[in-house]
């Protein structure tokens, strides 16, 4: 029984070894290099920021004409003017002055196509880029689904740009994400083995039964 439970640890251990060493590889193919990538973020967020766009010209729509119909409003449930008109739309406040989300989602969209563009060019951005990046990226995620989820449970309307927005959003953090993963380098493979090996240590520790 000793014999065959040295000889179930030992054989435990080598099967798991390279595993790890696996893991800890770069990612090779097509669908891992930085043009795939990058190229599909780039068209999520052109996407986006045509859609945030959009969005903008018909909020300066309704301050100027606030009785007009948009061009997207179908009826009470699909309305892009229900939904601009609510307090959600316009959740940041400085000074006094309200400012449509929209106008935010602008700028943002136009920082993801200058990463997305960076990412194209082959450029090894420093960590601390990449892991802020990814952070936004999932900040811009979270909002457009909690806009969302607020549209469908509160307002209790739809808007087809910014259901656009959620659906391009959701593209663009799925691209950064293999991008950070594939490309960046992140989290660290040199940090990701030495976790197998720990994980592997104890393992081979652990008595048998």
């Amino acid at each position: 029984m000793t014999r065959n439970t040295a000889t179930d640890t030992s054989s435990s251990t080598t099967n798991t070894t390279p595993l790890g060493l696996a893991e800890a590889r770069p990612l090779i193919g097509w669908r891992h290099s930085a043009t795939w990538t990058y190229l599909i973020m780039l068209i999520a967020s052109a996407v986006a920021l045509g859609a945030s766009l959009i969005l903008s010209a018909e909020t300066l729509q309704l301050a100027r004409h606030p009785e007009s119909a948009l061009g997207c409003d179908l009826n009470s449930v699909v309305s892009c003017s229900a939904v601009a008109q609510s307090w959600q739309a316009e959740i940041a406040k400085f000074g006094g002055l309200s400012y449509p989300n929209a106008f935010f989602g602008i700028a943002a969209e136009s920082v993801f196509i200058t990463i997305a563009v960076i990412g194209l060019a082959r450029v090894k951005v420093p960590r601390w880029f990449a892991t802020c990046t990814w952070l936004g990226g999932l900040a811009a995620l979270a909002y457009s689904y909690w806009l969302s989820t607020q549209s469908l449970f509160v307002i209790h309307a739809l808007c087809p740009w910014c259901l656009t927005l959620m659906f391009s959003t959701t593209i663009q953090f799925m691209a950064l994400s293999h991008a950070t993963v594939a490309v960046q380098g992140l989290p660290s493979r040199k940090a990701v083995a030495a976790d197998d090996s720990d994980g592997e240590a104890e393992v081979a520790a652990v008595p048998a039964g």
